[in-house]
């Protein structure tokens, strides 16, 4: 196991793509530390910027230690492995990732898990916008895996999903899942205005209160109880919507 805490406080950005158990993987301390990163617009080396230390316990892979919230880019595109972060992290954490698990013990900035294929990441704290979310201008979106948010999350949450599974235990602001093509949501308290606004396919759940439901969609029935993934339904009662019917959804 990898232990990293930051040397100093961040005044800019960090790009730190390589910290990652695929690319730590079979490395020593001095190689870890030799890595590029970028800090604004000057590359450093990892070791410039943490302390790297090493533990003989194998899990998790990769220990993310302090304030950490302008640190951006951690597990992008894992496979394998597991990620602990004890703070709040940058923008992108999880971007493209494919297997392996990320736990945020904190809040986690915009875009995390952005056009995830696989594994799972679980915020303790609270989600910025555009989880899950692609780029603006890009229709990728998240295709597999599972996001748990044990607090808030933002605006533009899961844009263009596609597919997979994202557990929100408190409220999401407007435009969850927009133009969400397939996949589920489950938000446990309160959503915000033009929710599912353009979906053709998915499923999206919400305990809680909506500020409004577009009127492209129309009600279908009235459910007892929903299944969000096996082994663990939503009680109701649930209206159920149909939509977005100006898209044929």
């Amino acid at each position: 196991m990898i232990i990293l805490t930051p040397l100093r406080q961040f005044q800019f950005p960090v790009i730190a793509e390589c910290i990652n158990p695929d690319v730590f993987q079979g490395k020593s301390t001095n190689e870890i530390a030799a890595l590029e990163v970028w800090e604004g617009n000057r590359k450093k080396k990892l070791g410039d910027l943490f302390k790297i230390q090493e533990d003989p316990v194998e899990t998790p892979n990769i220990i993310l230690n302090g304030e950490s919230s302008q640190v951006r880019r951690v597990g992008m595109g894992m496979k394998n492995g597991e990620i602990e972060i004890y703070g709040n992290v940058g923008m992108h954490v999880g971007e493209k990732m494919e297997g392996g698990k990320i736990t945020v013990r904190g809040d986690a900035a915009g875009w995390a898990g952005s056009d995830m294929k696989g594994g799972l990441i679980e915020v303790l704290g609270n989600a910025a916008d555009y989880l899950a979310s692609p780029y603006r201008g890009s229709s990728g979106g998240m295709s597999k895996g599972k996001i748990i948010v044990h607090g808030n999350a933002g605006s533009d949450v899961a844009v263009f999903m596609k597919g997979g599974l994202i557990k929100i235990h408190g409220s999401t602001g407007p435009f969850l899942g927009f133009r969400m093509r397939g996949g589920t949501i489950h938000v446990e308290k309160n959503v915000g205005r033009r929710v599912a606004a353009c979906m053709t396919g998915g499923k999206i759940v919400i305990s809680g209160i909506l500020e409004d439901i577009p009127p492209t969609f129309t009600i279908d029935a009235i459910k007892p109880k929903v299944k969000i993934e096996e082994g663990d339904k939503a009680n109701g009662p649930f209206y159920v919507f149909l939509g977005d019917r100006a898209e044929e959804g």
